[in-house]
């Protein structure tokens, strides 16, 4: 199969574009796009044989379950029920946006592969002009996981969803870089008080200034989870990704110690390392972009300098733990 990229510009004909992408999805295949957060991979959410090319072309374990999007709290509403004021507040509040929102689905409307079997969705409007009128124009509601490797960084950036994603899927639809870098927050309405199972840009703050008291989750690596995120690793570059406390005496040592070791090191940090081999940025929205430049060298080993036990920034730290496997150099 050949991939082929389409860039999504007014300057273009971008109408062209959509239609390309809608008859693609209509047809029960697979396309990539841009949300706000990262890059999804797209299938019509109501047929299963289309969802299955997501799980085949990412190669995701089936009992993840995936975020399915639509164009708006009222098309959302047609699709889940005995929906919570406090869930119609969080829409209100924080769609379109990088909020999901695990809610009872509507029975017979999803196909099963999206719920992992489950009677539970999760929902969102993304704020993206691309990925809303995809929506607009398609009238489906849309399965769409990051378009990546399963436990690869995410792709913020067309060209990594190419990396990932070639030969594997017809149609890309680039429209530049993600804005936010890092995927949305998940919040189970269905438990009381609300849980979050994921964190991401929207903040528990900010969700308890809008519904009161939420708890944060402590994970799940048993069980069918209900949200992307919870189970399995992710977001790993492939050389050792190891966390490291952000001081600067220890990381210089560090560094010391692995290049006395004839072996080659990239740092992701706010602070750059000349003595290092490769440095990188590390924030929210360069994560994934960092990540993935560290594949791109010849680094044996990988360290991210974190501030640990501060809450400041939860979904940034809840990243690199997953890409680090919960490993600290020491």
């Amino acid at each position: 199969m050949k991939t082929k990229i389409v860039v999504v510009d007014k300057n273009v004909d971008e109408e062209n574009s959509y239609t390309q992408a809608v008859d693609i999805l209509k047809s029960g295949e697979v396309v990539a796009f841009p949300t706000e957060t990262v890059y999804g991979l797209g299938a019509d959410a109501t047929n299963f044989e289309a969802v299955s090319k997501i799980f085949e072309a990412k190669g995701r374990p089936a009992d993840n379950p995936l975020i399915v999007h639509v164009d708006s709290k009222e098309t959302a509403l047609r699709y889940v029920q005995e929906v919570s004021s406090k869930a119609l507040d969080c829409m209100d509040a924080f769609w379109p946006g990088a909020l999901t929102l695990i809610l009872k689905a509507e029975p017979e409307i999803f196909a099963s592969n999206v719920t992992a079997d489950l009677q539970t969705v999760g929902i969102r409007v993304p704020n993206h002009p691309v990925a809303l009128t995809l929506l607009q124009k398609l009238q489906l509601p849309l399965a769409a996981p990051s378009a990546n490797t399963s436990g690869k960084p995410s792709p913020t950036l067309a060209e990594h969803v190419f990396h990932d994603m070639e030969s594997k899927i017809p149609l890309i639809l680039d429209g530049g870089a993600t804005e936010i870098g890092i995927e949305s927050t998940v919040l189970d309405m269905t438990s009381e008080p609300p849980v979050i199972l994921r964190p991401g840009k929207v903040s528990k703050e900010q969700i308890e200034a809008v519904i009161g008291t939420v708890r944060s989750s402590s994970g799940n690596t048993s069980n069918v989870p209900k949200s992307p995120g919870m189970k399995y690793m992710h977001y790993a570059p492939t050389a050792p990704l190891y966390l490291i406390e952000n001081e600067k005496g220890l990381i210089e040592k560090a560094i010391e110690y692995v290049q006395g070791k004839g072996k080659r090191i990239a740092v992701i940090s706010e602070t750059e390392y000349p003595m290092a081999d490769f440095n990188f940025p590390l924030s929210m929205d360069s994560l994934y972009a960092s990540l993935r430049k560290c594949d791109l060298t010849d680094a044996d080993l990988i360290l991210a300098s974190v501030e640990s036990g501060t809450k400041e920034n939860d979904a940034l730290m809840n990243r690199l733990e997953k890409a680090a496997d919960h490993k600290w150099f020491s």
